[in-house]
């Protein structure tokens, strides 16, 4: 099927039709994928944040954290969950208290993740050299605290090139009237103690401007940092871009003929990892998934950039904030680039009633803020999952995905959508 661009009677047409839809029906069998983790109780605690990495071993380590009014204890912490038999079968290894938002990596033998503190929201790292059984405590300036304040960020890749660890952040706006964020990248030394603040450089700070994209909010978050096919290293950022009150659906200047809900933003970033750049004329880029937190990571054997993320197939669902297409987390996409710039949807790995208006508080299947590595021929990956869940956003169950021979998959390869299987 053709989507023809819609014009304003269309939208609100489309608005009126989706103010009228119901709420979406309780969600029939199991979910999809293996579950790692399922909150115990689905309308007051929720599970956020996974994040994969592949041990020196082969074995396989998955973080997440949790939240939600129910939370209780469990809220503002992070638990750790390991598998043996590539993904099968998970073990819980252990928690830990105060960390949200974070990456696990490995670096120079030693695991690592990187993230905010769920208190305060500081910068802080930690370092296990047991697979994940224990971790430091970031304590001070020397010990993994980098940096105190409000900050923000997803479970982004980590990167290390030129002899440089590189991590993409957001720190919140102080005395906004609303979320804004100011984006920014810090990078260390590969052989420096990680830990230490003091091994850390950091960008400027950049906010976005609403003008650009004539958006309802002045948000961009979520950055991964990526080096380019010249060298260069760059900041790719998912963009808010539902439109501002009485703004035309379509995308003004430099952006014009982008689809509005697949524009990403590229932030660059000097050689001496001291000053982040953009230009709102050349430096929007077309990208299936970013309105959204999706993970690009760079392919060797293929030469392309790859990306798991949620394609939004029902880009008229409706003008109001209620419908607005962002919302649309049912379809997550495999897509590539050989540049950062042109990207091409491969495959569609997971489909939940694909065509139906997404409502925000009505959905109850979401899968989202999908982490993942390559394995071989293979992806591994980790879902936030909302299945049965009190809406799309609120997920209850962290999902498992292998993805296999994922450069030969095709669209024809794509399975049925879950809500109609065949």
């Amino acid at each position: 099927m053709i989507l023809r661009r819609c014009t304003g009677l269309c939208l609100l047409l489309a608005g009126l039709v989706a103010t009228n839809s119901r709420a979406a029906p309780m969600v029939s069998g199991p979910p999809p994928g293996v579950v790692i983790t399922a909150s115990p109780d689905s309308q007051k605690i929720f599970v956020g944040s996974p994040t994969i990495a592949i041990l020196p071993d082969g074995s396989y380590l998955v973080a997440h954290d949790y939240g939600g009014p129910g939370a209780g204890a469990r809220r503002g912490s992070t638990f750790l969950v390991a598998s043996r038999d590539r993904g099968a079968t998970w073990t819980k290894l252990t928690e830990v208290a105060d960390q949200k938002w974070s990456t696990l990596f490995v670096h120079r033998g030693a695991l690592y993740l990187i993230g905010t503190s769920a208190r305060a929201s500081h910068l802080i790292v930690r370092r296990s050299t047991d697979d994940g059984r224990t971790w430091t405590n970031p304590t001070d300036h020397r010990h993994g605290l980098l940096a105190e304040g409000k900050y923000h960020c997803g479970p982004t890749p980590v990167v290390v090139h030129a002899g440089r660890v590189w991590r993409a952040f957001e720190q919140f706006a102080p005395s906004a009237p609303e979320r804004e964020f100011r984006a920014f990248v810090m990078s260390a030394p590969e052989d420096a103690d990680l830990l230490d603040a003091k091994s850390w450089t950091r960008t400027n700070q950049l906010k976005f401007e609403k003008s650009w994209l004539n958006t309802r909010n002045a948000e961009w978050l979520e950055g991964n940092v990526v080096v380019t096919p010249e060298g260069n290293v760059v900041d790719l950022l998912r963009v808010e871009a539902h439109p501002a009150a009485g703004a035309s659906f379509e995308l003004p200047g430099a952006v014009r003929g982008i689809p509005r809900f697949e524009v990403a933003a590229m932030m660059r970033v000097s050689p001496d990892a001291r000053t982040v750049a953009f230009d709102p004329a050349k430096d929007f880029v077309h990208f299936i998934g970013s309105e959204s937190k999706f993970t690009i990571r760079f392919d060797p054997v293929s030469r392309r950039y790859w990306t798991l993320g949620n394609k939004i197939t029902n880009p008229a669902s409706g003008a109001d904030w209620v419908h607005s297409p962002h919302h649309q987390r049912n379809v997550i996409a495999l897509g590539s680039s050989a540049d950062l710039r042109e990207w091409r949807e491969h495959h569609r790995l997971l489909r939940y009633d694909e065509g139906a208006v997404v409502v925000k508080e009505g959905s109850r299947v979401g899968f989202q803020y999908v982490d993942w590595q390559f394995d071989g021929d293979d992806l591994v990956a980790v879902c936030r999952m909302a299945w049965n869940g009190l809406n799309y956003h609120d997920a209850n169950t962290v999902t498992f995905h292998g993805v296999r021979s994922f450069r030969a998959l095709t669209m024809a390869d794509s399975p049925p959508d879950l809500a109609r299987p065949r």
